[in-house]
């Protein structure tokens, strides 16, 4: 029986034994609406209130200025467009790069105007172009990741901080990708993270707003989380997530160290034993536990295919995917190769004997799926 090795931990890492712990503790506590008065509702607040404590504390911000929403996805559309919205007086352009998650790419198209910034083929932001752009009259915000989902390279935050601080606009930062993985420098206004990619439970999102920068919901609001995450939270989750980013920070530096020098390892096997291969992302200011290659005369949906066969689990941006019929648009504004396109991303489970176990097959699984086509 082939022993399996999850290594898509970018997409999903699975539960942290302390979320795990957590949630099945609370399922039987934390059920009740924490708006009311009764001694349900103020055990469930009592709960709901030390789990924002916690992930504001892990973020590095006030417990007031966090509001958990019901997904990443969630918390970047809300977060995004309420920013943007409460800007209308002064603009409706919103930048951001070309290779931000499509989340924030859908929510800039809903938000205002979106304006696209380049990259290099690193995946790092043009800076030149950046800054002209958030110059310009008229900008509501400007959207910009902590580091990239595909292939882990870490943008400037804090030069962007620092521009969009001169500028008087609001830094808007998806930091799905690091949380929980590498610190995220300061001088963002608002900032989005979802619990699934730290450990924690999906369907828990969480939106981080600096003091002084505006809101303005464009939707029916309630009372719940100011009006930027209206419904009944889903308390037992949150204190799982809560839970998972706690834990998860106090393994960060080891697990870290761990995963760059196996990626390392992982980068220069690929590039030695495999002909036309690119391996892309910066090579040293990158996420420590993704590497994103892509072959060339391979198909990218066949090779997932042949390594889940072998027991890998790993992820693709080709445009061969079952999700989209498009190449990846990270890979197509990077400039790189984008067929045969593979995301291997660690976890904390993750393996040495793994690694090496990966390395050793990937080179016969593409060179059988080149000679199947000829090449």
């Amino acid at each position: 029986m082939i022993q399996r090795a999850y290594l898509d931990a970018a997409s999903s890492e699975p539960l942290h034994p302390a979320a795990r712990e957590m949630l099945l503790s609370a399922v039987d506590s934390g059920w009740a609406d924490p708006a009311r008065l009764h001694h349900e509702g103020r055990t469930a607040r009592l709960l709901l209130d030390n789990a924002r404590a916690v992930l504001a504390e892990s973020i590095g911000v006030r417990p007031d200025e966090l509001y958990l929403t019901t997904s990443g996805t969630a918390a970047i559309h809300a977060g995004l467009v309420a920013v943007a919205a409460a800007r209308r007086r002064v603009g409706s352009t919103v930048i951001h790069t070309a290779v931000e998650h499509s989340a924030v790419l859908h929510a800039a198209a809903v938000a205002g105007t979106p304006v696209e910034v380049g990259v290099d083929a690193s995946g790092r932001i043009d800076r030149d172009a950046f800054e002209a752009e958030v110059a310009k009259p008229g900008v509501a915000v400007a959207a910009l990741q902590s580091a990239n989902h595909e292939v882990g390279t870490q943008q400037p935050i804090a030069w962007a901080a620092e521009v969009c601080a001169k500028a008087g606009v609001p830094l808007f930062v998806d930091a799905a990708a690091s949380l929980g993985h590498d610190v995220v420098p300061a001088g963002w206004s608002a900032l989005a993270g979802s619990a699934h990619k730290w450990g924690g439970p999906a369907g828990v999102g969480l939106v981080a707003v600096r003091k002084g920068t505006r809101l303005a919901p464009t939707w029916p609001v309630d009372e719940r989380e100011d009006g930027l995450s209206p419904g009944h939270p889903n308390i037992p989750s949150i204190l799982a997530a809560a839970a998972a980013l706690q834990a998860r920070l106090t393994e960060a530096d080891e697990l870290d160290k761990q995963h760059r020098a196996w990626i390392d390892e992982l980068r220069q096997r690929i590039a030695a034993d495999i002909t036309d291969v690119e391996v892309v992302g910066d090579p040293d200011d990158r996420l420590p536990h993704v590497l994103t290659f892509s072959c060339l005369y391979v198909d990218g949906e066949a090779l997932v295919t042949e390594l889940d066969a072998e027991g890998f689990s790993v992820s693709s941006g080709s445009a061969c995917t079952s999700s989209t019929l498009r190449p990846s648009h990270v890979l197509a504004a990077m400039g790189v190769l984008t067929h045969g396109n593979i995301r291997v991303s660690l976890g904390r489970t993750s393996t040495y004997a793994e690694v090496d176990r990966f390395a050793t097959v990937l080179p016969g699984l593409v060179r059988r799926i080149r000679a199947e086509v000829g090449m």
